[in-house]
């Protein structure tokens, strides 16, 4: 007997589809291709993302989600329904799989209905939503059903969702619209102001990843870039240095550093006492940005540790509760339509 069950890390940057019993299917960036004439989706996914800037003007490549949320309802549940028939699973299962999608600690009522919604329509028949972080901690391999303080610090690329949990709840958290797609655009932005350069999101994202820095100093890389010179119109190549883009990114990362003060300033003082033991999780991809560690580390006094599987923590934290489905539902946090 086959189960019925996937879980959904529906991200702002990348879809990841976890199926019981498989694990991560599918790793796919969120975007869909569309032509406006005709309303038509031509792409989705990675073919879809590699369009990105660089389609004629009647062909558009979008992000549906925009801050971990639903932005385009119609374009979503088109991209869930690509990327749920692509997993050819539908011969294997004798009824519709039930659903584990997570979304942001803040998401709204109305947004968590266009979530459900999208994903009933793509083929889903009970939806589940759970909070990000959490999953992102199991994910993680931490165990936030035991009676003890757990911090987690998810850096995706519409949120960053930081989180207390305890009994397999979240006790404090806050979710900020700063994350990596922010970060590529600190970096995009900062190019055009210093060189007068327009770059696309995707050089961006590589400059982050091959030079990019949290803590001033700790890296000393340059790569060259490619953009188009706003003086004249023209093709140009510069260099850009670590120590450049860590300036270009320093006002976001302070601002991710003061939302995880924040929750430890409302965390109950046994449960901090706990971090204190345990430390803090750091999980998503831009746990990935180099340095960033060490900074939080020497600014909240607390050891802070890259999970091993961060790009995958939320996908792989759906498996496990996939599996624990009778347990999570105890915690009456997980939310059924």
């Amino acid at each position: 007997m086959f189960s019925n069950d996937i879980g959904i890390d529906l991200g702002t940057a990348n879809v990841l589809v976890y199926v019981k019993g498989q694990g991560v299917v599918l790793n796919e960036p969120s975007v869909v291709a569309l032509d406006q004439k005709t309303k038509k989706v031509l792409a989705v996914g990675e073919e879809a993302r590699r369009m990105v800037g660089r389609t004629p003007g009647n062909i558009v490549a979008i992000r549906p989600l925009q801050d971990g949320v639903i932005a385009d309802f119609d374009t979503t549940e088109a991209m869930l329904t690509h990327f749920i028939r692509s997993l050819n699973l539908g011969g294997r299962w004798s009824k519709k799989p039930r659903i584990l999608i997570c979304c942001p600690t803040n998401v709204t009522q109305v947004e968590q209905k266009a979530i459900r919604d999208a994903a009933k329509h793509a083929g889903g028949a009970t939806v589940f939503l759970e909070e990000e972080p959490k999953v992102a901690a199991v994910g993680a391999g931490m165990d936030i059903f035991q009676p003890y303080g757990n911090m987690v610090i998810d850096i995706g690329g519409g949120t960053s969702d930081i989180a207390v949990l305890s009994l397999g709840g979240v006790v404090t958290s806050q979710s900020l619209k700063t994350a990596g797609n922010t970060f590529d655009a600190d970096i995009a932005e900062y190019v055009k102001k210093q060189y007068k350069l327009l770059i696309g999101e995707h050089t961006a994202e590589r400059i982050k990843i091959e030079v990019g820095t949290a803590v001033k100093g700790l890296r000393s890389e340059v790569t060259d870039i490619r953009g188009r010179d706003m003086m004249n119109g023209l093709p140009r190549t510069v260099q850009i240095s670590s120590d450049e883009i860590f300036d270009a990114l320093r006002d976001s990362i302070r601002y991710i550093v003061q939302g995880a003060k924040n929750v430890l300033e409302k965390t109950p003082p046994e449960l901090s006492a706990d971090i204190i033991d345990r430390g803090i999780m750091l999980t998503g991809g831009g746990a990935l940005l180099h340095g960033l560690d060490q900074l939080l580390t020497d600014e909240l006094f607390v050891p802070v540790f890259v999970a091993d599987n961060a790009m995958s923590c939320v996908a792989d934290g759906t498996g496990i509760l996939l599996e624990n489905m009778d347990r999570i539902s105890k915690t009456k946090k997980m939310i059924e339509a």
